[in-house]
């Protein structure tokens, strides 16, 4: 384990260990045998590598220190949780008709849940999954450990999160609105993990908001999810997320693709917690796949947004899109590491990659770092950068047009966005995607 961080090591790491085996010494689990093992195998791993510092290059411009510092509980569930209708409400999406799925403290609630009334969707607790062949057959199998510091302790440590499974030649007529809601008392660290399974030549479209109850408890949730994508199947992937100063959020996503399949990513951070760190990795693993990753960051305060994403091309005749903007205000900072890779035997790829940023303040801090390793030579591939301020001769002609500059910097803002916000195909999701950017803005 890096040692450079001990007050990491010396409390929440020390915690998780003593967690994991206390829990093994007391277990008479009916879970599988392969998932003890696999637990197992992640926190070997974790106790090796511990929490990551900055001499760790994915992680050298986030220190996490300033958001560990407290001491977690590490078990909160949501028995005797009583949520009121306006928690719910702060994470509603106006005119949306979805169905509803509500996870308290990491573990899916039925009462506070919709019932899917199609045929062929499944939605269960991960702790209730864990017989299924689909989760027998994906769950833990597209993560490298050695190289995911907090999938490896969510691995060993977590207790529940979402299965959902969609089968073969099965299209979901309405999104599902997944919603996480934190609601503790006291200093949380929760470990929620997830895995959603798409079939051939099936097709579901998720949304994931966060909503947090307790103004007082400093909540960090490190969050995994797997996505496998079959043959022919769609997934659109939507994250919305919010929060207060006391939340800290670091998100993994790992997908895998098979031949002709299209999973696109939409992710949108605004001010709120102090800390979003996403990992998307995204493998193209057949012919044919598609891959659209669409990202707004909206930061303020001394907000840290960290975007880590990695597309790769493992087979021929694959096509890769992906656009993050940033809008950077106060004192905030945002962080963009793009990694594209090109295999050997991926030939007649299309990968394109861009990060653009327009800075508000200051003392607002970008670091982008966009990034392509390519092995094949019949590719068509770039990349790029940019960091600025606002347009000057813009905002004169719109300011000279009557328009005061409050509203005619507002404007700008949204033009600046809507390369990524006219992507989203729900209109419901993106006229309040679009609100939340005026709300950000105040």
């Amino acid at each position: 384990m890096d040692n450079s961080n001990t007050q990491i090591a010396n409390s929440l790491y020390g915690q998780c260990i003593a967690d994991f085996e206390l829990r093994a010494a007391e277990s008479n689990s009916t879970e599988p045998a392969e998932l003890t093992a696999l637990r197992e195998k992640a926190f070997q791993q974790f106790k090796i590598t511990g929490f990551p510092s900055t001499r760790v290059e994915d992680w050298k411009y986030t220190n996490l220190a300033p958001f560990l510092k407290e001491s977690f509980i590490t078990d909160a569930g949501s028995e005797g949780v009583s949520l009121r209708d306006e928690v719910l409400d702060q994470a509603a999406i106006p005119g949306l008709d979805a169905y509803r799925i509500v996870l308290v403290n990491g573990q899916y609630s039925p009462d506070l849940s919709d019932k899917i009334a199609e045929e062929g969707v499944y939605v269960f607790p991960m702790s209730a999954a864990v017989s299924r062949p689909a989760f027998k057959k994906h769950f833990g199998q597209y993560t490298d450990l050695a190289k995911t510091h907090f999938a490896a302790v969510n691995t060993a440590l977590f207790r529940d999160g979402l299965f959902i499974e969609v089968k073969n030649n099965i299209v979901v007529e309405k999104p599902l609105h997944v919603i996480h809601v934190t609601a503790a008392d006291d200093h949380t660290f929760l470990q929620p993990r997830h895995l959603m399974v798409v079939g051939i030549s099936a097709g579901i479209s998720v949304i994931e908001s966060f909503v947090t109850t307790n103004e007082q408890a400093a909540v960090f949730i490190n969050n995994v999810s797997e996505v496998f994508v079959a043959e022919n199947a769609q997934v659109q992937h939507y994250y919305i997320q919010t929060g207060r100063e006391l939340d800290r959020y670091v998100h993994h996503t790992e997908v895998f693709q098979q031949s002709n399949s299209i999973y696109n990513n939409y992710k949108a951070s605004f001010p709120g917690a102090s800390l979003l760190r996403n990992n998307l990795h995204i493998a193209l693993d057949g012919e044919n796949v598609e891959s659209h990753l669409y990202g707004l960051y909206l930061t303020g305060g001394r907000q840290l947004v960290d975007n880590h994403t990695v597309v790769d091309h493992r087979k021929p005749h694959c096509q890769s899109n992906e656009l993050y903007k940033g809008v950077l205000k106060d004192e905030s900072t945002g962080v963009f590491n793009g990694k594209v890779f090109v295999r050997e035997d991926a030939q007649k790829t299309n990968a394109f990659q861009q990060n653009n940023n327009l800075m508000l303040s200051r003392k607002a801090v970008i670091d982008s770092k966009p990034q392509l390793e390519i092995f094949a030579d019949d590719v068509k591939c770039s990349h790029g950068s940019t960091v600025g301020q606002f347009n000057a001769e813009a905002l004169f002609y719109l300011k000279s047009r009557g328009i005061g500059e409050e509203k005619a910097k507002a404007l700008l803002i949204h033009a600046f966005a809507y390369d990524v916000t006219e992507k989203i195909p729900i209109p419901e999701v993106q006229a309040h995607i679009n609100h939340l950017i005026e709300e950000g803005l105040k």
